[in-house]
């Protein structure tokens, strides 16, 4: 498939791309699977259909902004085999081993975009997606690197623009500082309701969804919070 990196956003991407050499397994999946499944953006000025991508009819699209390692996108599709599942993701080693699950376990329900999630959303169109997941996104914990941040006013109006009304934004953090941000911010948005009616709502995670291993970890020390908006109208 062809790399057209054509795009309407022009936003500085910060974060890493690449980390320690793929292991044989994951190199081989990265190199058969990823030509069969990856998301390439349309021409400048068009705009590209998600339920296009997937051969077969889906009845919803889900998307899964930085996915990691792939473990959780994995297991929402193999859950969901009706819901068309999209995940970004700009590391090429979570993206190999997704990859190597993909084969595994013969997943045909996900689509990937191994770029910046913003680029793919400036070509979506209007209400396509129903849910969309940002999971354990990059803290940046320096005051002066809070603008790197992945919710911010201009990305939660396009999140607010792809999602279908009554449409699901799920976030989790353990970072007790990206936590208040993301809460912050998103509840200040006009365009968003927060659905929690008890502390279980936040406390624990989402049916649908698996723990990660960054969740495992802990890596801030804190157990994760799971934030759960949905868009209004």
């Amino acid at each position: 498939m062809p790399d057209n990196t054509t795009t309407k956003n022009t936003t500085k991407f910060y974060g890493r791309r690449k980390g320690k050499k793929l292991h044989a397994t994951r190199q081989t999946a990265y190199d058969e699977v990823l030509p069969t499944i990856r998301i390439d953006l349309p021409e400048k000025n068009t705009s590209l259909n998600p339920s296009s991508l997937f051969n077969t009819d889906v009845k919803e699209i889900w998307m899964e902004i930085g996915f990691g390692d792939g473990g959780n996108l994995a297991h929402m599709a193999q859950n969901n085999p009706d819901i068309g599942m999209i995940g970004c993701e700009p590391f090429i080693n979570g993206v190999a081993t997704l990859c190597r699950d993909i084969s595994a376990h013969n997943i045909t329900n996900i689509r990937v975009y191994p770029d910046d999630a913003r680029q793919l959303m400036s070509f979506l169109p209007t209400a396509s997606l129903a849910r969309i997941y940002l999971l354990n996104s990059d803290p940046w914990p320096k005051t002066r690197h809070h603008k790197r941040r992945f919710i911010q006013k201009d990305t939660l109006d396009e999140i607010h623009r792809l999602l279908q009304p009554e449409g699901l934004l799920r976030m989790s953090t353990d970072h007790p500082g990206l936590a208040a941000w993301e809460m912050e911010k998103t509840w200040a948005h006009p365009g968003f309701t927060w659905i929690a009616n008890h502390a279980d709502d936040w406390r624990k995670r989402p049916a649908e969804m698996v723990e990660t291993r960054y969740q495992k970890k802990q890596m801030a020390g804190m157990a994760p919070v799971f934030m759960t908006f949905q868009r209004n109208g």
